[in-house]
């Protein structure tokens, strides 16, 4: 339990970090010159890293262990902020935007040191912890971003930098290494284990079972994962606009602009702590699912016709109310409907599709933002979604023989 606290604050503190920025950057860039679909592509930087990194940083915390893996990548976070803080030009943000996504790669990680570490019936339990303590670095880091930019533009980055070394300081001392260890029983240097995954295994690890999912997209598993990763896409488009269309309808500047974000991680976290679970039981996960996708259709209508603050602050509660319901509930399907032996492979297949829904979401939103018009890419999101309520209505509640994905 000490062990999972300490990886709790450390997850929060990392995530806060990367919550001060995000709502500034693109305010940052327009600042800079950069246009919309730059904005867009300077937001998929990120995720384009970070996907392309997980299985290396997976790889080297099998090898070496997890702290070095950990500790590395909050250090390049740390590095981005400064780079992010003393930015004066456009390549430099692509610059901290790519490092951040470089030691963003390390959730996998993070999930592999409570695997380590918990007895196997805890580990949802401690999955679930860690969630809640992320959620709490997106409530707070974007109104910390705004209040800071008070006091210059370089001070929200110098601070997310400072707080993220004073968090390498913290897990340097306090998070011991977990790869010898599992489930409080430590090993020898002698007893560790000889062999590890391969860089290229860990690769095929992903790759292969990601292709079936396009072999065969109708299987019951195979589904789910489009209708997460569609979600995904539709959901991924709005925050680089997000912070554009606020600036140029409403005249929010980077001293308010995490304030409205902040709404996203409060309404996030009050709807994890019951009405999630509560949803879940009453109508069924198909059912959840399924009102989570109609309150994003709604949210993605509604945000581009609001004429006042007031009115846009309303229909903007609808999109993580409609995420809050979504996802969580896919995601339990998904691990459901997975063969059992197959769980771990599966959802990871899962958030593969969601990065690269990451990367596809905020390029086409800035393009659109820009060629299009400020609108466009909040209606080509409801139509994403419009696709996503098809393919959920031919899930069932009903849970069918769980299907090897590799078969």
């Amino acid at each position: 339990m000490k062990r999972l606290l300490v990886l709790m604050l450390v997850a929060f503190v990392d995530m806060m970090g990367l919550m001060i920025i995000w709502p500034l950057l693109p305010l940052y860039a327009k600042n800079l010159g950069a246009t919309a679909t730059v904005v867009g592509l300077l937001a998929a930087s990120f995720p384009v890293a970070q996907l392309v990194s997980s299985p290396v940083w997976g790889y080297v915390s099998d090898r070496y262990g997890r702290r070095p893996a950990l500790l590395v990548g909050l250090g390049a976070s740390a590095f981005a902020y400064v780079v992010f803080g003393f930015a004066h030009s456009v390549w430099l943000l692509f610059v901290s935007r790519f490092v951040q996504g470089l030691g963003g790669g390390t959730t996998g990680v993070v999930q592999a040191y409570v695997a380590d570490t918990m007895l196997p019936h805890e580990r949802a339990k401690a999955l679930g912890w860690l969630s809640a303590a992320t959620s709490a670095g997106v409530l707070f880091g974007p109104g910390i971003g705004s209040f800071m930019n008070h006091f210059g533009d370089a001070v929200p980055g110098v601070f997310a930098s400072a707080l993220v070394l004073i968090n390498v300081a913290f897990a340097w001392k306090w998070l011991p290494e977990s790869r010898w260890s599992q489930a409080g029983v430590t090993r020898t240097a002698s007893d560790r284990p000889r062999q590890s995954v391969t860089l290229g295994e860990a690769v095929r690890n992903v790759v292969e079972p990601a292709t079936r999912v396009l072999a065969d997209p109708m299987r019951p598993v195979s589904l789910l994962i489009w209708i997460y990763a569609f979600a995904m896409l539709a959901f991924n488009a709005l925050p680089p606009v997000f912070s554009l269309y606020l600036h140029d309808r409403f005249g929010i500047t980077t001293d308010q602009i995490g304030y409205f974000f902040m709404v996203f991680g409060a309404v996030g976290v009050l709807m994890r702590i019951g009405p999630v679970g509560w949803f879940n039981a009453w109508l069924g996960e198909v059912r959840t699912m399924q009102v989570g996708v109609l309150l994003l259709f709604a949210g993605f209508v509604l945000v581009p016709l609001a004429t006042s603050l007031p009115l846009f602050i309303a229909a903007q509660i609808l999109l993580p109310l409609g995420t809050a319901l979504l996802f969580p509930a896919n995601s339990a399907l998904v691990s459901h409907r997975a063969h059992h032996d197959e769980i771990g492979v599966t959802m990871g297949v899962q958030q593969t599709y969601r990065g690269v829904a990451a990367i596809l979401g905020p390029v086409y939103a800035g393009g659109s933002y820009q060629l299009l018009g400020q609108h466009v890419p909040f209606y080509i999101s409801a139509a994403i979604i419009i696709f996503v309520m098809y393919l959920t209505l031919r899930i069932h509640e009903d849970t069918p023989t769980p299907v090897a994905l590799s078969t």
